[in-house]
């Protein structure tokens, strides 16, 4: 199964090309994505749509795709003023790579991923986004300590939405 980065990765690089449809098979998954129309213009579309084969007809649930709407526009203006403010105060905000609900731990009974003060690093979970019934860890993917936490256990948040500030060391 691919990670949440690498599709990521994948949903960015199609937008940057002409390809309007791409279809990914590995171990009885399927990632379909499909750019909606077929003309580019200042909003693009990717749909990603994710399917296990190895289900009946008559289990198969019906599955929405997501939708993720950017304006290249605003975003770029958008990274330009963090870039600015992060070289200003050093920090890097950690942001929601889906829409989904936002959980600070692996369970109610457990301690929260992070907390305040927290040291992370590339690779430290620091929460998961629940969408589609699927449960998807997040990676701090900077090192540094956790400054700021942005959302509350159980909120919904949306694609790009800032989750925790992280100072740098």
């Amino acid at each position: 199964m691919l990670k949440v980065q690498e599709i990521r990765e994948i949903i960015k690089l199609i937008d940057q090309s002409s390809i309007n449809e791409f279809t990914y098979e590995s171990e009885g998954t399927i990632v379909s994505l499909k750019k909606s129309g077929g003309t580019r213009s200042s909003q693009s579309q990717a749909v990603p749509v994710i399917e296990p084969e190895q289900k009946e007809e008559s289990q198969k649930e019906e599955i929405a795709p997501v939708k993720a709407e950017t304006k290249r526009e605003e975003n770029k203006e958008v990274q330009e003023i963090n870039s600015n403010d992060e070289q200003k105060n050093d920090t890097i905000e950690i942001v929601s790579p889906m829409v989904g609900t936002f959980y600070a731990a692996p369970s109610p009974e457990n301690d929260p991923f992070v907390t305040k003060g927290t040291t992370v690093e590339n690779t430290t979970v620091v929460c998961i986004v629940e969408a589609m019934k699927l449960f998807n860890e997040i990676e701090a993917e900077v090192t540094g300590e956790i400054a700021e936490i942005l959302v509350e256990d159980g909120e919904l948040v949306e694609y790009g939405q800032p989750l925790f500030k992280v100072s740098r060391n």
